[in-house]
């Protein structure tokens, strides 16, 4: 996404849950809409859920790891956009 800084990185993908674990550069909270591209593919969503050690937040700042449900498969270091 050119022009456009990375709201965090994508460490971890849990495929059997839906859920990837991104590092955040910028905060995040529910009801956003992000993108996630990996060089090979990218999509968008809205933020249904955001977990910080397994407890269930409305909102993270930057510089924490979260658990966000994914509507698609990701791969480990794929970078997150905030629309």
């Amino acid at each position: 996404m050119a022009g456009i800084l990375p709201a965090g990185k994508v460490t971890h993908f849990y495929p059997k849950i839906g859920v990837a674990i991104v590092r955040l550069d910028k905060p995040l909270r529910q009801g956003d809409k992000i993108a996630f591209e990996d060089g090979n593919r990218a999509f968008t969503q809205q933020v249904s859920s955001i977990e910080i050690d397994h407890i269930p937040v409305f909102e993270a700042n930057r510089g924490r790891d979260v658990g966000v449900r994914v509507e698609y498969q990701v791969r480990r270091g794929a970078l997150v956009y905030k629309l």
